[in-house]
């Protein structure tokens, strides 16, 4: 795929009077986490034309004009009857008005709190809305009696699918989606789009887990052949798979015995972007979060999430010079329900002051609790490194709540399995890594080659470490191999913890590989690798890469090894 190709409208029939629009941008759209692979995205939008017709889920405002033109081209937007809505957002306001000054007529379909968001997007408290829950049916003709499903997360509380019988296709909105652009319409060989829908569910789905359980079991009750989804390909061949991963991925963070309570309410959507990083950043360290919407979420769900998690972290916008009521609504639930021996942390985004941040901040260190990250204010939208910040933020908040059980595990004696395993010698190296405006390393000694033809090796890397967001497929690396007598002020670099967003190369001598990643200039040799694949396994990903090019640095030297008595720790 080329990232200059311009962006366009990609048009199909589907099913029958079933044709799909799909919007795509063969680059990144935006800096929110879901997008980090930047492997561009598709916006689809179908249309079903029965005896009435019915549009589903018109894009934001990026499409907006080559929407518009690709859709009147072969329909008559005046004999389009409704509109329907999986979820609406302030990026879709300026597609709709256009819409609606070409076909006053259109009558919008969504659900109750969608209604809510779309007449406040279009500033039409008269708009014609039809509120679908989930009895309710539309019927277009020619069978296409249309069915509905809410499937609310803090997120989207406003998420709506939909359901054809006739073709037996369910429109699941944000469900199932993957941020990737190519022509491939549906999923044939769906096998090659699993990484990247894991990491679309981890960013968007993880967070709401115990929600996407509820969905899942709603939409079991469905004869469905198709997936239409609001992003990428259409999920037809992989379809029972697919559903079969998100309830083993939504297993895998509601079984977690440790959560964190993430309370946030957000004016203009930067806020819940931050949320959404700390929550990435939580999750792959292996600690559950319950994400709560204060602008949508009852008291007694603020409560219950509180009372039950480890700790908690709550995010605002300013607005006016203040926290919104929601939040101070629930920041009085906080301080008159969680023990301030709960971890905490407080986070928001603001225009031009950001007194709410130091507000919540100063009512939580006055009530006694501690802090498990330094607050983080952010001005305007944020950006890939404030990202990345969030995330590691988020990673060492969930990593002091892991720290003390981890000690009382490591006190017990190894067993013999554990010495056994723990015998396995690695050579000590460094995994440096950079994208774009973003760079981070580990101390690595899980390494070893692969294959002879093409050179190529496996390293090992925990799913919580900085650096595991930047070893997917596609994306380049530098290994570099210590050299021994000359490793241990490089291994202890490596070792010590860095605070989110911190350089890792201050003080070490470094070159720019031609991969565009740092190389250790005092290493003993350095390997310039591609990320071909990676296998989840257990609490680590295990990376296959190729080898692109390499130079031994020291023609003398030796690899320095790691020596370990335990096979249950580093």
């Amino acid at each position: 795929m080329s990232s200059t190709k311009p962006r366009d409208v990609q048009v199909l029939p589907i099913a029958t009077d079933t044709t799909v629009f799909r919007s795509r941008s063969w680059t990144r759209l935006r800096f929110e986490i879901e997008y980090a692979l930047a492997k561009g995205t598709t916006a689809n939008s179908y249309l079903i034309k029965g005896d009435k017709t019915a549009l589903i889920d018109p894009p934001g405002e990026t499409f907006t004009e080559i929407y518009l033109d690709a859709l009147q081209k072969r329909f008559n937007l005046q004999e389009i009857d409704y509109v329907i809505l999986g979820h609406v957002n302030p990026n879709r306001a300026a597609t709709l008005k256009a819409m609606l000054e070409i076909a006053p007529q259109i009558t919008f379909v969504c659900s109750n709190p969608g209604a809510i968001n779309l007449r406040g997007a279009l500033e039409n408290p008269d708009l014609p809305v039809l509120v679908m829950r989930g009895e309710d049916t539309l019927d277009l003709g020619k069978e296409h009696l249309l069915q509905f499903i809410p499937t609310p997360n803090p997120h989207y509380p406003d998420q709506l699918c939909t359901y054809d019988p006739q073709t037996e296709i369910l429109y699941t909105d944000k469900l199932f989606g993957v941020h990737i652009c190519g022509d491939q319409v549906f999923d044939e060989g769906w096998e090659i789009f699993q990484e990247d829908r894991r990491y679309y569910y981890d960013c968007l789905m993880a967070p709401h887990a115990r929600q996407v359980e509820t969905a899942l079991e709603k939409l079991s009750e469905f004869p469905v052949r198709v997936y239409a989804t609001g992003h990428g390909p259409l999920v037809r061949y992989g379809l029972l798979d697919l559903t079969k991963a998100y309830r083993q991925w939504s297993q895998q963070q509601t079984s977690q015995d440790t959560s964190v309570a993430l309370i946030y309410a957000s004016a203009y959507g930067n806020t819940a972007t931050l949320a959404q990083a700390i929550a990435r950043g939580i999750t792959k360290a292996g600690v559950a979060v319950e994400s709560i919407n204060c602008e949508v979420a009852e008291p007694e769900e603020i409560r219950t999430a509180l009372e039950k998690a480890a700790g908690f972290i709550i995010g605002s916008p300013t607005l006016g010079g203040h926290a919104p009521t929601p939040i101070q609504t629930a920041l009085g639930i906080v301080l008159s329900t969680a023990t301030n021996n709960k971890l905490t942390g407080v986070f928001g985004s603001f225009g031009w002051s950001g007194e709410a941040v130091d507000f919540l901040e100063d009512k939580l260190k006055d009530a006694g609790y501690r802090f498990g990250f330094e607050t983080i204010r952010v001005k305007f939208k944020p950006n890939d490194t404030t990202l990345q910040m969030c995330e590691e933020a988020g990673t060492d908040f969930a990593q002091a709540l892991k720290k003390a059980k981890k000690v009382r595990s490591q006190s017990v004696p190894a067993t013999t399995t554990e010495q056994a395993v723990g015998r396995i010698v690695g050579s000590l190296c460094v995994l440096t890594a950079k994208q774009d405006d973003i760079s981070s390393a580990m101390l690595a000694s899980w390494v070893s080659q692969a294959s002879f033809n093409p050179p190529a090796l496996t390293v090992a890397v925990a799913k919580d470490r900085a650096v595991e967001s930047l070893t997917y497929s596609g994306n380049k690396f530098v290994l570099n191999v210590l050299k021994e007598g000359n490793h241990l002020g490089l291994m202890k670099h490596f070792l010590k913890p860095f605070g989110p967003g911190q350089n890792r190369f201050v003080d070490v001598a470094t070159a720019e590989a031609e991969n565009g990643c740092p190389i250790l200039t005092d290493a003993l040799a350095y390997m310039e690798c591609t990320v071909t694949n990676r296998m989840e396994c257990g609490d680590h990903w295990l990376i296959y890469a190729t080898v692109k090019d390499g130079k031994l640095l020291d023609n003398e030297g030796v690899t320095a090894v790691h020596h370990r008595k335990s096979g249950s720790h580093y």
